[in-house]
Order: structure tokens, then sequence, then C-alpha cells
């Protein structure tokens, strides 16, 4: 699995979710039940990841639903 993207915003957490289902992409979101340890104020980022195999595809569908600004930086 490789992160595609990091953030604490529930709604682009539910359309990047949404997209990826769509799409037929593996992923799990990481971190959700951390509200439990920072006291429900959602200040922990939320991780998104997905098979190794579809990083690209799914880098390539969230920047053409225009969402790419929220995308982790490709590591090397």
């Amino acid at each position: 699995m490789k992160e595609l993207l990091r953030s604490n915003d529930q709604v682009l957490l539910s359309f990047v979710s949404a997209l990826l289902n769509e799409a037929g992409i593996g992923f799990i979101v990481l971190d959700t039940n951390m509200s439990i340890m920072e006291g429900s104020i959602g200040i922990l980022p939320r991780r998104v990841l997905v098979e190794e195999g579809c990083i690209n595809q799914a880098r390539n569908l969230l920047t053409e639903a225009g969402v790419g600004h929220a995308l982790d930086e490709p590591k090397a």
C-alpha cells in the first residue's frame, strides 16, 4: 500500500473514498479512530492508502476530479 493523501477534511475524505470505490481501486483509510485519542477535535489527519500498483491511476483520478491539490507528493 502507498499513501495517496492525508487530510482531516471529512468531506474530502468521503469524496476521495467514493471516487476510489467507483473506480475499483483498493484503498484503506487509516487513523479514523484517532479522534478518541485527540478528543474529537479533528486535528490529526487521516491517511488514504491505495494498492501500490494503482497509485498512478488513483493520482490521475483525483487530479481529473479537481482534488489533485490534496495529493501527497510522490515519494522516491
